[in-house]
């Protein structure tokens, strides 16, 4: 309906404009069944708040951006939509931005978002996140870093266990029966790749102490993971397990072993991180650790949304969300799955 202003939300849901007001800004001083009433009577108005007026009274463009290295995948998929739900329920836009992993276009998009958001939910993964992202943040801005190395002052850290999940896999394989176990990398600027290798160096060094770690690169694509796949089949004596930096390595490492006849896990097990949705799909199904990537989105922005609150939040309460292990086909022989 064009030209409905505030008044007639008012007039149709028998309140004042200021109530009104305070309902559609989400003000905890509304009595519930006031605010169900207001937001009906929206609703049937189809009316729309005035952006620019609604900024210009607030200060607030009711707007959090998300700068991400890339929008392609299951796992930035699953982010956004752990933050979009957030924001839905809080009646906020997103303006949305992807860098390709070039730390150029990052700066790029952070000075874009300057003066049209109210909060910056940000995922650098570089080992140099901190000096990157100092040189380019707005002090003023709030903002939450995801999955980045701590030690940007007024920032804050919400990433994920990945040191403690890269141990809790090799112990799984290990005790398997596995000796000689493959790691296949993620790029070695990222920090979450640099920690679980951290974390199968570690692992293998405790449980294993007389086996040489046996690393292989990848780019935490799906490309990377079969050309492992393949480098790894041609050695000897080949590795008894293969435990990927993310899915989408094991998922093309496990296409090259099919292409070669060999049996996951008879011949190879073969385990991955991060479990997306496709990991229980593909044959045999991909034993992985569990990161709750969209609950990882929400909590990111929750805590973004305390901090353009005013809330206080000490800058170095760092949040580390635990993995879980999941155990499937690709690390086991399915009847003890099935047994188990």
């Amino acid at each position: 309906m064009a030209g409905v202003t505030i008044k007639d939300v008012a007039r149709v849901a028998q309140v004042s404009v200021a109530t009104v007001s305070r309902a559609l800004n989400g003000h905890g001083n509304v009595a519930e069944e006031v605010r169900n009433r207001v937001l009906a009577a929206a609703n049937e108005l189809r009316y729309t708040p005035h952006a620019a007026a609604r900024s210009l009274s607030s200060r607030r463009t009711q707007t959090l951006g998300v700068v991400l290295p890339d929008l392609h995948g299951e796992f930035f998929s699953e982010l956004m939509r752990g933050i979009d739900q957030v924001a839905r329920a809080s009646r906020l836009h997103l303006l949305v931005s992807s860098y390709h992993g070039n730390p150029e276009e990052q700066g790029a998009a952070l000075r874009a978002m300057r003066g049209r958001v109210d909060g910056l939910l940000v995922m650098s993964p570089y080992v140099a996140a901190p000096t990157i992202l100092s040189e380019h943040l707005e002090p003023s801005l709030p903002a939450v870093l995801i999955n980045s190395q701590a030690g940007l002052d007024g920032a804050a850290v919400i990433g994920v266990d990945n040191h403690g999940g890269a141990v809790a896999m090799v112990r799984h394989l290990v005790a398997g029966g596995h000796r000689r176990i493959a790691f296949i990398a993620g790029p070695e600027d990222n920090f979450d790749a640099h920690e679980r290798l951290r974390g199968y160096r570690d692992a293998l060094s405790e449980l294993v102490p007389d086996a040489r770690p046996w690393v292989v690169r990848g780019e935490f694509d799906e490309a990377s993971g079969h050309r492992a796949g393949r480098e790894l089949l041609a050695a000897s004596p080949r590795p008894d397990a293969v435990f990927a930096a993310n899915d989408m390595m094991a998922l093309g490492c496990l296409f090259a072993f099919a292409q070669s006849g060999v049996r996951v896990p008879q011949d190879i097990a073969l385990s991955g991180f991060d479990d997306i949705p496709l990991a229980r799909y593909v044959h045999p199904s991909l034993t992985t650790m569990r990161v709750n990537i969209a609950e990882l989105g929400a909590r990111a922005a929750r805590q973004l949304l305390a901090r353009v609150a005013g809330e206080t939040i000490p800058d170095s309460n760092a949040i580390a969300l635990p993995t879980e292990l999941i155990v499937r086909e690709s690390s086991v022989d399915s009847g003890t799955l099935r047994n188990s």
